[in-house]
């Protein structure tokens, strides 16, 4: 066996439980065998399915492991006896399932990676549900947490992914006739998990999770077949950003066009240069354009290369771009074609739009360049310059030096002028330079004639050195403060981000380190009011805020309806910009205060929406049956063609009165969970025993009652409580444990005390629930998930824990040992 290559992973994908996967999986499996292919099968859950069922019959079946657990017996997939077997294929149902506690591993899907490593071939199924990345997406849309979850990189994988699909219609269909679940599952089903907007939002996912495993496909096989040209097997519209005022306009037209194509993909790319130095954009905008790309469900990306085209479209045929999108030039370019024109003539198959915009017409502008070098150092340049060049005249002419070395002395002190004072006054120096050496140095003396061609060579290139070492030494501090400028930005712009997206305070956090890197007064950020001229404050940091942009010393426009005003001095050009980018990050700040301040006043409405929705679905449900057996008994009685016996008249009468009763309960609980929630229900508490309260309690379960058992110690003391609330809680606990307990187990209600408070507990053997779960169980209408309707609207335990609270005392859930559920009242000791 170990000589076998490892086994090819083969999963089929459905949406929700009953598409047919191990339908699908077992009808592939005999027409395989049918070919003679050596198939098992390991693991097949048919969940009472005949039609499942019967697909098994002909298919050699591998025995289950028998594992014990809380002593109950249950069957787990054996892999060794399937690699043992050593067959070609091995069918293996729910690929996400949890194995027993005592397993080699708790998960199935380990179990397989196991089988997978001996070479076998595995066909197995799974829900989109359980995949680990859709976990609370698929809770949020069904309010039903999965606890068995397979990675996504298993699925990922696989060789080969089938979706199983149907639509909701169709299932809910197969749900109708049976086909799913028991005919008294069905209701419930429908009514929940099975919901028509559900399994559309669940096929939704499936649909586009296998879209990406096939996109993953497509580019791993483009990769391994060197295919570099665009396949267009989906729109991806990919639109050029340089920081300019342009790339809204581009951006809402990129999103235009991918808008044509239903699933198309919008993905912004912004190419810096390779030295990190800036290159026209303005941050503000480009924090302004990600975010509208982002709202647009688009991607925005970030490069770094020299030549914008070549990045350009490279990063375009990585991604698979269909189309791209790209500003007009904003210049005149005589000696270059300019960005777009060249990359429209590279771009091959790949569709170009140049669009034209209202910078076009503006131009690029110049602007007057910022100085390299501080004004200290200019002037001492100048000074150099001017003093120098006569100075070392007057030390060279009695020295008697040759005229090759007074040129390389004059052009070092070229050098030293443009190391202090940059370009101007070094060219400055070089001319004097070149006139002083002339005049004094260079036969014939004193005379601006040059006797010997050697000596004129010399001096042009004397002009010539000086000129290049005073541009490149400008250029090198230039270049220098650039730098540095940009790094500060960086470091402002990093804390910024930082602030923004720490915390509920991040507005005023940001105003404040805004003030504080500016060194401001004040900065406050201002909204426009419904009058002209009208301004109000939203947020403020400093000293006196201004209250209009035309009482600030400077003010950045975020938007037509907000404005940041800052008040203390006048800003250079450069400190806008990075001022721009705060004012766009204080803009996304109050939208996102605004947007939790929203959700905050919708969660109690929508709280009160969903228990509304739940009340009406739940109560619709289980209405219908007493009310039906109630109607059905009473028409019986009254029915003139049929003689009833008095037995039968009994019966009768004794059925309509257990339904009237729980009709009675049901909307006693209504009625008790509304006043709970409105605060009015009526409480008084006095001294009582439990055997003031038990005996009740237990007549009225009635038939269920004889399946209880107690052990209360004859000293218990009074604890304060009301006895009909008490009664109600009781009643509620012990009928949901006998409801759970297995047949011949009794439910155990025992009593203690400690300290100040006297407990009571309600013990059953059933199946118990997961301790994440716990306080799931108190909310009003929840089963949890997807489980049989028949036992009620789920109100007993969220009322039997108010009515406990309302008694001063608490209702806490613990697992019993060796299996089941422990419900444990706590109620404070009588004086």
């Amino acid at each position: 066996m170990g000589g076998r290559s490892r086994g090819r992973l083969r999963v089929y994908l459905g949406a929700a439980p009953g598409v047919g996967k191990t339908y699908a999986m077992l009808s592939e499996a005999r027409r395989a065998a049918e070919r003679g292919r050596d198939v098992v099968v390991g693991f097949v859950e048919t969940h009472g399915r005949a039609r499942t069922a019967r697909l098994l019959e002909g298919l050699e079946t591998l025995p289950r492991r028998t594992l014990a657990y809380r002593g109950a017996a249950f069957t787990e997939l054996d892999a060794d006896a399937v690699v043992e077997r050593a067959p070609k294929v091995a069918l293996i149902d729910e690929l996400a399932h949890t194995n027993v506690p005592g397993s080699r591993n708790a998960k199935r899907w380990q179990d397989i990676e196991e089988i997978l490593d001996a070479g076998i071939d595995v066909v197995t199924t799974v829900n989109v549900q359980h995949l680990e990345s859709l976990n609370d997406v698929v809770e949020q849309i069904t309010g039903v947490a999965q606890r068995e979850t397979v990675p996504d990189e298993v699925v990922r994988r696989a060789d080969q992914i089938e979706l199983v699909d149907m639509s909701p219609e169709a299932l809910r269909r197969r749900m109708a006739h049976g086909n799913v679940y028991p005919p008294e599952r069905v209701d419930a089903a429908l009514a929940n998990y099975f919901r028509v907007g559900n399994l559309t939002a669940l096929r939704e996912l499936a649909l586009l999770w296998v879209a990406d495993k096939v996109d993953e496909q497509l580019d791993r096989y483009r990769t391994d077949h060197s295919i570099a040209g665009t396949w267009e097997a989906r729109e991806r519209v990919l639109v050029a950003l340089t920081g300019g005022p342009e790339g809204d306009t581009l951006v809402r037209r990129a999103a235009r066009i991918a808008g044509r194509s239903k699933g198309a993909d919008l993905l912004a790319v912004h190419i810096t240069s390779a030295d990190g130095l800036a290159t026209g954009g303005d941050p503000a905008n480009l924090v302004r354009q990600r975010t509208l790309v982002e709202n647009l469900g688009g991607t925005y990306h970030q490069l770094v290369g020299d030549d914008v085209p070549r990045a350009l479209l490279e990063f375009a045929h990585g991604v698979n771009a269909t189309q791209l999108v790209l500003g007009a030039s904003r210049g005149r370019r005589f000696l270059s074609r300019g960005v777009g024109v060249t990359t429209a003539a590279l771009s091959g198959s790949i569709d170009v739009h140049i669009v034209p915009h209202e910078a076009t017409r503006k131009g690029r502008g110049r602007g007057r360049a910022e100085a390299a070098l501080t004004r200290t150092r200019r002037l001492s340049g100048w000074g150099l310059a001017l003093l120098g060049m006569p100075l070392l005249t007057a030390a060279l002419r009695p020295a008697g030096l040759t005229l090759p070395s007074e040129i390389l002395l004059f052009l070092l002190l070229v050098v030293g002028v443009a190391l202090a004072g940059g370009m101007w006054p070094a060219l400055t120096a070089a001319v004097v330079g070149f006139g002083l050496l002339n005049w004094f140095f260079t036969p014939p003396l004193h005379a601006w004639t040059i006797a010997a061609p050697e000596n004129v060579l010399a001096l042009a290139i004397f002009m010539l050195v000086a000129a290049m070492v005073s541009t490149v030494v400008d250029l090198a501090a230039r270049r220098s403060r650039e730098a540095a400028r940009s790094r500060a930005d960086a470091e402002v712009l990093s804390t910024l981000a930082g602030h923004v997206l720490r915390g509920e305070s991040a507005l005023p956090s940001l105003l404040a380190r805004m003030r504080e890197t500016f060194g401001l007064a004040s900065v406050t950020l201002l909204e426009r009011g419904d009058g002209p001229g009208d301004w109000r404050i939203v947020a403020t940091s400093g000293g006196v805020p201004a209250t209009s942009p035309g009482t600030a010393d400077a003010d950045v426009m975020v938007d037509d309806g907000l404005v940041l005003a800052a008040r203390g001095r006048l800003l250079m050009a450069s400190d806008r910009r990075v001022l721009e980018a705060f004012a766009a990050e204080a803009a996304v700040a109050l939208r996102q205060q605004r947007l939790r301040e929203a959700a905050e006043r919708a969660e109690p409405l929508a709280e009160a929406d969903r228990m509304r929705t739940a009340l009406l679905a739940a109560v619709g449900h289980d209405l219908r049956t007493p009310l039906a057996s109630a109607k059905a008994a009473v028409e019986s009685l009254r029915g003139t063609d049929v003689t009833w016996s008095d037995e039968d008249r009994a019966e009768l009468l004794a059925t309509a009165d257990e339904s009237l009763i729980k009709l009675d309960r049901l909307v006693a609980n209504l009625l008790d969970m509304s006043r709970l929630q409105a605060g009015v229900l009526g409480v008084t508490l006095e001294p009582m025993a439990i055997e003031d309260v038990l005996p009740h309690a237990v007549d009225d379960l009635g038939p269920l009652g004889d399946r209880l058992a107690d052990d209360i110690p004859s000293d218990l003391p009074e604890f304060m409580a009301d006895p009909a609330l008490l009664e109600r809680v009781l009643v509620n606990l012990m009928a949901n444990a006998v409801r759970h307990s297995p047949d011949g187990e009794p439910v155990l209600v025992s009593a203690s005390w400690h300290g100040e408070y006297v407990e009571i507990r309600v013990t059953d053997r059933g199946p118990g629930i997961p301790p994440e779960a716990h306080e799931r169980v108190f909310l009003p209408f929840q089963r949890l998930g997807d489980r049989d309707n028949h036992a009620g609207v789920g109100l007993g335990l969220a009322l039997s824990r108010g009515l406990t609270e309302a008694m001063g005392g608490t209702l806490v859930p613990e697992d019993t040992p060796g299996g089941g559920l422990t419900m444990t009242i706590s109620l404070r000791r009588a004086p």
